[in-house]
């Protein structure tokens, strides 16, 4: 097939991580990206890596529709989402947006509504769901090697928090980071969150709990066959970058993130495990993961539709979130609505 032709729109920390990626993934001839602060795009563009495929800086998103792109990727902030989905979905390109498709579900509603009218092709960054780890978790999962499910464990920790700035926009932490083990909680075991009880703690800087966040939290899942789930995050780990999850079954155990670059050690005696250093970084956790979603992408442009995140999908993950939220600010448990309306 001939080289695809795709945009960026956004080139903060993810977008310029994007970009690279794009320009580096077989199949890609040209990358045309745009920000909204235009010396970022042109520092990003200088950037790249020149044996890969050619970059163009455009001067804002209506001129990069107009440049005859095959795909469009949205990595600007949140709040645009929603009129960046339905600007590609009108030009008649495929999209990978950033998590979340909007703000809040309230907002994202009716851009579902607009996909589903429309008939557009877009998928939701949820880059776990292509990382070597998870995936085979799936794989155990679905082959029933692990029997039936007893207790499902995610953390999500980073080393240290976001500037309060973005924390105070960020809608909390079970928005920004738990909404990542909310999808992969749905994409492996294939069950619906039908209720979460959540609660949260502020031991570090005091300024996040006066934007309304915690830096730590926990969150019980009830799924619809009566399986628990564990969901806890932090903004303060100094072991390093933590991201795991472990699923208990009936017949056997597998744990997503146990590697060498393991953010914890031992207490036995005489155990080296794991050798080390830790993960410091999201972009470096999950670098394998973003580079095959960027691939997968570009297969989908190309008509091959793989593992990338349905519209719906993160919608009811959200949802999750939302729940989680809501629970945590009220200290009771809360039911989270049937995703099967989000599918319509």
């Amino acid at each position: 097939m001939p080289d695809l032709h795709l945009g960026l729109v956004g080139v903060g920390r993810i977008g310029a991580m994007h970009a690279a990626n794009i320009v580096a993934t077989p199949g890609v001839g040209t990358l045309t990206l745009t920000d909204a602060v235009p010396a970022q795009a042109r520092a990003v563009a200088a950037a790249l890596p020149g044996d890969g495929a050619g970059v163009v800086v455009a001067d804002d998103v209506e001129a990069l529709l107009r440049s005859g792109i095959d795909g469009l990727v949205v990595a600007a902030g949140t709040a645009a989402h929603p009129e960046l989905i339905r600007a590609g979905v009108e030009a008649g390109v495929p999209v990978l947006c950033e998590k979340p498709v909007a703000p809040d579900v309230a907002r994202s509603l009716p851009v579902l509504e607009h996909l589903a009218a429309r008939g557009g092709v877009v998928r939701i960054a949820h880059q776990r769901r292509h990382d070597p780890g998870y995936r085979e978790a799936k794989r155990a999962f679905d082959a029933g090697e692990l029997g039936w499910l007893h207790a499902v464990r995610a953390v999500t920790c980073d080393v240290t928090p976001p500037a309060v700035e973005f924390i105070a926009t960020s809608g909390g932490l079970f928005r920004d980071c738990s909404v990542h083990d909310f999808d992969v909680l749905r994409w492996i075991t294939g069950r619906e969150v039908v209720q979460v009880y959540a609660r949260g703690s502020n031991n570090g800087d005091p300024q996040i709990g006066r934007v309304g966040d915690v830096d730590s939290a926990l969150a019980v899942c009830t799924l619809d066959d009566g399986t628990l789930a564990v969901v806890t995050a932090s903004r303060y780990n100094g072991a390093g970058h933590d991201v795991r999850l472990e699923l208990q079954g009936s017949r056997g155990t597998v744990v997503v993130g146990m590697d060498e670059a393991l953010a914890a050690r031992s207490a036995e005696p005489g155990v080296t495990f794991p050798a080390g250093p830790p993960h410091t970084t999201f972009a470096e956790r999950f670098a394998a993961a973003y580079r095959a979603e960027v691939a997968a992408f570009v297969d989908l442009v190309n008509g091959v539709d793989g593992d990338l995140c349905l519209p719906q999908d993160a919608v009811a993950a959200s949802r999750i979130a939302d729940a989680a939220q809501e629970s945590l600010l009220t200290g009771a448990p809360v039911a989270v609505p049937p995703a099967a309306v989000l599918v319509g």
